[in-house]
């Protein structure tokens, strides 16, 4: 065994009698290599889960969405993908620049199958991968240090209806999210940002509301 698993968790496996089914899944399952099925399913992802921590240990996590493809695999031990405009507090972002571990969780809902990948990230706003997303602000790579997939008994099955129309693409400039022309957000805005020389009407959403802070 390479130390996967910590004393907590091998505290709860011993009070389940599951220390030998997890040292089995490390043993079969876990890898620091990503293989040409794990590529095909992450590179045919539009989702992406990302849990980071801050210097103290304290953790976030985040959702980053983009067209399928926007995950790039670079080689059987690296990932890459982009950080878009959002909502100018870089929790994930800031916390890689303090502390480079990650965890990656991609799951189809439509499939049924989930993969999780857990390595060391480092963020770059002048990555040489840059301009190849339209739009990114910075680019995240992880190396891998555990690839390996999960029990899908308990994802729910979804269907998907419509892809954002704020992912970022070539030549089209997206539309402002309706929470930027708010009162509370507007004059705060960074100079460069669109909506600080556009007024773009959306659909309404109560300045009260938590989601008014999330584009």
């Amino acid at each position: 065994m390479t130390g996967f698993y910590n004393a907590g968790n091998r505290s709860l496996q011993d009070r389940f009698d599951t220390r030998r089914l997890a040292d089995r899944i490390e043993d079969r399952k876990v890898t620091d290599t990503i293989d040409p099925g794990d590529r095909a399913f992450i590179e045919s992802m539009d989702m992406l889960f990302i849990a980071t921590a801050d210097e103290h240990g304290r953790p976030t996590c985040s959702y980053k969405g983009g067209e399928p493809g926007f995950v790039r695999v670079l080689d059987e031990h690296t990932v890459a993908f982009p950080i878009y405009d959002g909502n100018g507090m870089f929790l994930s972002a800031g916390n890689v620049l303090v502390n480079h571990e990650v965890g990656l969780l991609f799951i189809s809902f439509e499939r049924g199958r989930r993969l999780r990948l857990n390595g060391t990230a480092s963020v770059d706003p002048d990555d040489e991968l840059a301009p190849a997303w339209p739009g990114a602000q910075l680019v995240v790579r992880v190396r891998a240090r555990e690839v390996f997939p999960n029990c899908p008994r308990y994802i729910h099955r979804y269907e998907l209806v419509e892809r954002s129309r704020y992912v970022p693409a070539a030549g089209i400039e997206p539309p402002v999210p309706d929470w930027k022309t708010r009162d509370w957000a507007r004059d705060v805005l960074p100079s460069s940002d669109q909506a600080s020389r556009a007024s773009v009407s959306a659909p309404s959403m109560s300045p009260k509301s938590r989601n008014a802070t999330s584009p």
